[in-house]
């Protein structure tokens, strides 16, 4: 195939001719590359805002929470004595604090053995826990019976030591050699003189009170008791005088002594007292207001610089009148320009506490108006920035809300109290169980089956009832669904009330031998819901909780008490933080506004490849038939030229004139 170069026949510039006129054929071209180019500064640009606004998000999340702003200081003089910590609860003021002692856990140690592998015994070991007084062992109620089986693999001091530990049974036992031999010890994991030990062997030797056997391991300080352990250390309550009067308490750790004050003692502080102050932490307010204020103006900056217009140099921002970027402030702004509803803080405008908008569209805090705010205890700062909810009633609490919730005050009326299931005997109960004859019981409570075995003996109807209530609450499947029961007595009367409230709460004595003696032809009552109405708008119980309807939807309050009627107010408000957050995680939403905004600019950019494409085949077309029409034009000059050339030649030859 011959080669050839347009151009060389004619004279014609062919290849510059089609570019010249490919270049025009360009421009569309062109056109949509700076297109391209102007939605790929603008993403980037939505990048910076969306992560200016997560950002923002981020800081207004953290002031959403109302304990942010109403956190307290606690202090005491002497740290010797006892570390404290306050809550929001607190109130604000000082108190004279005496130690006197430190509660104590009960320990027991036994005889001194051989060896850790050394022979105990076989049988079971049944601990309970109580108070010795005056000689006489109570039982602690709230403290259930535990039974350990000791076989013959665990036979030995090791052996029970572990058999003790892996039954989780209130208690933690250790071997411990003192120079005569290895001793057992046994220590109660609560202290308090209620949780005292007391532990009954059934020995397999038949014989639970020699000092042979598993009966080594019997503890009973009451009078005529089996003492084959001994008292290393008190069960022992913590002893303090607060303010002049006397506390006693089971636990070093104390929490509800002084409101919203928790107290871990260390040591004794006889004689005198040590001074515990609380305050208001007015400047942790102070910096958690004022982060809300470098927060938002970080934001401002960030759409500012975005969509500014600068009138000196005429030049525009990448977002210069944007829809979105304008939609996103006058939200932003329109939120900080709503008049919240007071709930219960007295605050109802970020000016109230000093914050306003400057020329520029930056926040500025006035910190000593601020300073007067949180000094006033009538203002409740919380209430502007966070979700809260409070009441009039001390007796009723805000539990939670939705966004379906309105902010305002809400006016509760209740018509019904929530109660508990309950089984009440028909007669005075027969206080002695004898052993296999009228000690087992078998009842439901809340649906939950039970089936538990008494102690033998002779009992008071107080002791009886203590008997059951430890038993019952000892039983493991209740216990697993976070079920109890109180047992009391009337007249000897014997009365097991639910620990739940609410149509799902009952208790049924469904059988047993002790059940004639005990109950004789029980009276069950099945529990009931609260019920009342908010706003005028009847609410749903469940137990006692109460949830609202209409504007009060999502509302969900607890009421106790005995009060019947009106129970007064609920103030409830979303604050500027809380609304900031939902509004600028709405607009992050996959779907929100910047999403959708980005998505459209993409499918923008994902057209423009598209004509991009279409248009760079008809290029390749044009400039095709372009390079076809000048090809022929050279061919056909060419022709001409050498016709031409042929033509003059032939008239060069051609005879003279005259000639």
């Amino acid at each position: 195939m011959a080669l050839s170069s347009p151009g060389i026949g004619s004279g014609l510039d062919v290849n510059g001719l089609v570019g010249q006129l490919m270049a025009v054929e360009r421009r569309p071209l062109n056109a949509l590359d700076t297109k391209e180019a102007q939605y790929q500064t603008q993403l980037t640009a939505y990048g910076s805002l969306k992560g200016a606004l997560s950002s923002f998000q981020s800081a207004v999340t953290a002031l959403s929470n109302p304990d942010k702003f109403s956190a307290v200081n606690a202090n005491i003089t002497d740290p010797k004595v006892a570390t404290v910590t306050a809550s929001s609860a607190a109130t604000a003021g000082s108190y004279a604090i005496e130690v006197q002692s430190l509660a104590q856990a009960h320990k027991l140690k036994s005889a001194a053995f051989a060896a850790t592998s050394s022979n105990i015994g076989t049988g079971t070991l049944t601990l309970q826990f109580g108070s010795y007084i005056d000689g006489t062992f109570t039982l602690n109620p709230d403290k259930a019976a535990q039974t350990i089986t000791i076989d013959s693999n665990k036979s030995t001091l090791a052996g029970v030591r572990d058999a003790i530990n892996s039954a989780n049974a209130g208690v933690s036992a250790s071997i411990i050699n003192d120079g005569n031999g290895s001793r057992l010890v046994i220590t109660a994991k609560d202290s308090g003189v209620a949780n005292a030990l007391k532990i009954t062997v059934t020995d397999d030797d038949l014989n639970a009170s020699d000092n042979a056997g598993l009966s080594r391991l019997a503890y009973d300080a009451s009078i005529g008791g089996t003492m084959n352990l001994s008292q290393t250390v008190a069960a022992q309550n913590a002893s303090l005088v607060i303010d002049g009067i006397s506390i006693s308490k089971a636990s070093n750790t104390i929490s509800d002594a002084i409101q919203g004050v928790s107290l871990n003692l260390l040591e004794s502080s006889t004689p005198g007292t040590t001074t515990l102050t609380v305050s208001r932490d007015t400047a942790g307010v102070q910096a958690t207001v004022q982060s809300f204020v470098k927060a938002f103006n970080d934001l401002n900056k960030i759409i500012t610089d975005l969509s500014k217009y600068d009138a000196a140099t005429k030049k525009s921002s990448i977002l210069t009148g944007d829809a979105t970027v304008r939609s996103i402030q006058a939200q932003i702004r329109g939120v900080f320009n709503t008049r919240l509803p007071i709930a219960g803080g007295g605050l109802s405008t970020l000016a109230d506490i000093g914050l306003t908008f400057q020329k520029d569209g930056t926040l500025k805090l006035d910190s000593g108006k601020l300073s007067a705010v949180l000094s006033d205890p009538e203002k409740n700062v919380a209430t502007l920035f966070a979700m809260t909810g409070s009441t009039t009633d001390g007796l009723v609490s805000y539990l939670s809300s939705t966004p379906d919730t309105k902010d305002g005050t809400f006016l509760l009326n209740i018509s019904k109290l929530a109660t508990q299931g309950r089984a009440v005997g028909s007669a005075a109960a027969l206080l002695t169980i004898g052993a296999g004859t009228n000690d087992a019981l078998s009842l439901s409570v809340n649906g939950v089956p039970v089936s538990v075995t008494l102690a033998a003996g002779t009992y008071s109807a107080s002791t009886l009832a203590t008997e059951i209530q430890s038993k019952v609450n000892g039983d493991r499947a209740l216990s697993a669904a976070g079920i109890g029961v109180t047992v009391t007595q009337n007249a000897g009367v014997i009365s097991i009330t639910s620990n739940r409230y609410g149509s799902n709460s009952t208790v049924t004595i469904t059988g047993g031998s002790a059940k004639p003696g005990l109950f004789g032809t029980p009276v069950e009552t099945t529990g009931a819901d609260v019920a009342g109405s908010i706003n005028g708008i009847a609410a749903v119980g469940t137990g006692q909780t109460l949830a609202g309807a209409g504007d009060a939807g999502g509302l969900i309050l607890s009421v106790t008490g005995s009060v019947i009627g009106f129970r007064g107010a609920i103030h409830y408000a979303r604050g500027y933080a809380y609304q900031l957050d939902k509004l600028v995680g709405k607009i992050l939403d996959n779907n929100g506004l910047l999403d959708s905004r980005v998505d459209g600019i993409n499918n923008s950019v994902k057209d423009i490849g598209t004509k991009r494409d279409v248009l760079a085949r008809r290029l390749t077309e044009v400039e095709k038939r372009y390079r076809t029409q000048y090809g022929a034009l050279d061919t056909m000059i060419a022709s001409m030229s050498r016709t031409s050339a042929f033509l003059q030649q032939q008239l060069a030859n051609l005879p003279k004139a005259g000639q």
